[in-house]
């Protein structure tokens, strides 16, 4: 960064987003004397990468696993966190047809979990799908069938991903399959479960979905961002809670300045540079003037999928052992169940006691979204019931988070929409957009933070494509 000093006088970065993008946005530009100013929707940081504190029981919104191939985001995590920076064993299974199965999956416990003649006919699948695989791999259906076989694929992946996307895996995008666990194949599954040290990144290409370790803060990943938004104050830079952006003013190619809704006054915030993490769609939408009809038809097509979080306090000293299970049962309305006292033991108060995170999937203003607390706390005794993990007599206090607009959809539409999008922005000198909502892509964490070092860099004279 030393390279850079001689160019930051005058520069303001205005930056949309509270969360890993933003957060890093500033803590970069705090680093060379830049001033900032992060305008956060909600009253707390962290976007979805926060962590609530119920009666001093602390959760996170899903289940954020600190790893990463990328050293300079590593570094800032250690800077950050220090010894506050645990080190986790991971563990984590699959729930099937009222059974257990480790994931990443030990083949011989699928053998033996599934049975003789459905582990034969897995294997035919896969060496059918390997001899005559798909030639097209638009889809995520298609995507998997060839690195898993159809029969794998219709066990293991479908249910789960149909419920975290909400729409058929035939109209999902095989982009999706790319990021979240590219790399892996049925081969490689069985390869790492083979090796005696599967995942040490010795010389070889990690897999990220098969990892057996990570860190994590011990209170969770909101630890982690409350950090940095009080060095980004300490450093003469702003971070405003409850300042929600309404208005983009923009003239020819060049932002001028946002209208900004804080403590209930409306003022313009001005700044030279602009650094967006706010969902893709909701940016678009707020041009003044308005962006060509062209622009503003792709980014309404631009989907999201919600989130919900019921955090159940359980009289249990031991629950089960995993870091989180998936559940891949479709008659079950949960997706996945997080156990944060196996994160870190720091996150629950009383250790004879159990904080347990269930994750539901959905879209704002369905059924699910409009069930009250107390009826989503009654879900989840009842969802944990028939999956025989708690006996709801055992629940004494639940809480409810919704996170809107969690993951960015990838349908058959997106792809042209962000073209169009990208395009109209490319034209804008002083804006760039980042993180996992700010560029519609469903990055991990440490891959926007790079995306928010990246967009540093191009303020202060590089010219990196994010």
């Amino acid at each position: 960064m030393q390279r850079f000093l001689k160019k930051t006088h005058k520069k303001k970065v205005i930056i949309i987003g509270g969360g890993p993008a933003g957060l890093t946005s500033a803590h970069e530009l705090s680093k060379v004397g830049v001033e900032s100013i992060v305008l956060e929707k909600d009253h707390t940081v962290g976007g979805i990468a926060r962590t609530i504190n119920y009666k001093n029981y602390y959760f996170d919104i899903g289940g954020h696993r600190f790893f990463t191939e990328i050293k300079r985001v590593e570094d800032m995590w250690k800077e950050i966190l220090g010894n506050d920076l645990l080190r986790c064993q991971r563990l984590s299974r699959i729930y099937y047809n009222k059974k257990f199965f480790y994931y990443p999956l030990k083949p011989f416990q699928v053998l033996l979990g599934l049975g003789i003649w459905n582990s034969f006919m897995i294997i035919a699948s896969y060496l059918y799908a390997r001899i005559f695989p798909s030639k097209s791999e638009e889809t995520f259906e298609q995507w998997i069938t060839n690195r898993f076989g159809k029969r794998l694929y219709t066990i293991f992946f479908k249910a789960y991903t149909e419920k975290v996307c909400g729409i058929p895996c035939s109209e999902i995008r095989a982009q999706w399959a790319e990021q979240r666990i590219n790399g892996l194949s049925l081969l490689s599954a069985l390869r790492s479960f083979l090796a005696k040290s599967p995942n040490t990144g010795t010389g070889k290409t990690i897999i990220k979905t098969l990892i057996d370790n990570f860190y994590y803060p011990r209170l969770g990943p909101g630890m982690m961002w409350q950090a940095v938004a009080n060095i980004v104050q300490n450093n003469s830079s702003q971070v405003r809670l409850g300042a929600e952006v309404e208005g983009v003013l923009c003239t020819k190619n060049k932002i001028e300045a946002l209208e900004v809704r804080h403590n209930g006054q409306k003022e313009l915030v001005h700044g030279t540079h602009f650094i967006s993490s706010m969902p893709l769609r909701e940016l678009i939408h707020k041009f003044k003037p308005p962006v060509p009809e062209k622009v503003h038809k792709a980014a309404s097509a631009l989907a999201y999928r919600d989130f919900l979080t019921v955090a159940l306090i359980v009289d249990k000293r031991d629950v089960f052992q995993d870091n989180w299970i998936y559940i891949h049962e479709p008659s079950i309305k949960l997706g996945r169940i997080q156990n944060f006292k196996n994160w870190s033991s720091h996150m629950v108060p009383d250790q004879d006691k159990t904080c347990l995170g269930l994750e539901y999937f959905c879209f704002e203003g369905d059924e699910l979204w409009r069930m009250t607390e107390q009826e989503l706390i009654e879900l989840g005794k009842s969802e944990l019931s028939i999956l025989g993990l708690v006996d709801a007599r055992d629940i004494e206090d639940g809480f409810v988070v919704r996170m809107p607009k969690a993951y960015p959809i990838y349908d058959s539409r997106y792809q042209e929409s962000l073209r169009i999008i990208y395009e109209f922005i490319s034209q804008i000198d002083n804006l760039q957009l980042v993180g996992r909502n700010g560029l519609h892509k469903y990055n991990n964490q440490d891959h926007s933070m790079l995306s928010a070092m990246r967009a540093v860099e191009n303020i202060l004279g590089e010219n990196n494509d994010l």
